[in-house]
């Protein structure tokens, strides 16, 4: 279905949602995806595709990514996340599928932890930051082995976005990524999670998944075999397939 953009303005940050309709007849809670750092919108845009077909998506693109303004001050996760909250209030949909990728679902978390009642699952897909990769150099060797196994059109679109993005804002934002308590964040969960992972990703590792998993109250943990990092983006249908299978489950056991 067609998609439609537009910028919405919370407390001086600047977001842009694009957003597709509910297909006829559908049920299902509408998905909102979140991209990670130095991203936009545009590496979601197959998974967005392949979730609209059974429900509403919207894609966000945060403030200072996606060639949005950058925020005049530092602007860390929980902050973030408070204007997030905002804007998924405003798209109208009473409660949400909060997908994040990589650092994507950090916000995501910390949104869900703040505006329980307006998420009815989390989904994170290479949730960072693994305890292996905890220093920017790290981050960096693991970031260039993943572009060895993505597509030389995924590895196009990441690379735009970062030069789009910039050096002091990634830099910025990496120094709250590294430092921000994933695993402690999920174990206050109040929503189900779902946990994601291409099965050849080097940035988000399987123990380090299934830990985070394991310290949610509800969650699941799922690996997409032959998957990279930017798994949502090379194998969208089998991840929106486990996100539509695991959203009734996770759902049912509350």
């Amino acid at each position: 279905m067609a998609a439609h953009g537009r910028r919405l303005d919370i407390g001086g940050l600047a977001f842009r949602a694009i957003e597709s309709q509910r297909p006829a007849g559908s049920t299902a809670p509408a998905a909102v995806l979140i991209h990670g750092i130095g991203a936009s919108h545009r590496y979601l845009a197959r998974l967005h595709e392949a979730l609209n077909a059974d429900t509403a998506v919207v894609s966000i693109d945060l403030p200072g990514f996606g060639g949005l303004p950058k925020p005049a001050g530092d602007i860390g996760i929980p902050k973030m996340s408070a204007a997030l909250g905002e804007v998924i209030a405003a798209l109208g949909h009473e409660q949400v599928v909060l997908v994040g990728h990589s650092m994507g679902a950090q916000w995501a978390i910390e949104t869900a932890v703040q505006r329980p009642e307006r998420v009815s699952m989390v989904v994170a897909i290479g949730p960072v930051a693994d305890d292996r990769h905890r220093t920017p150099l790290s981050q960096a060797r693991a970031l260039a082995l993943d572009t060895l196994g993505e597509t030389p059109s995924i590895n196009a679109i990441v690379f735009t976005d970062y030069l789009r993005c910039g050096a002091p804002w990634y830099q910025t934002q990496l120094r709250h990524m590294l430092a921000y308590p994933t695993e402690d964040k999920a174990a206050a969960l109040m929503t189900p999670l779902l946990v994601m992972r291409g099965g050849r990703d080097p940035v988000a590792g399987r123990d380090w998944c299934r830990r985070i998993a394991a310290r949610t109250p509800v969650a699941r943990f799922v690996e997409i075999p032959g998957g990279h990092h930017v798994v949502q983006q090379s194998s969208p249908r089998a991840v929106a397939s486990a996100i539509l299978i695991h959203a009734t489950r996770l759902w049912s056991r509350r």
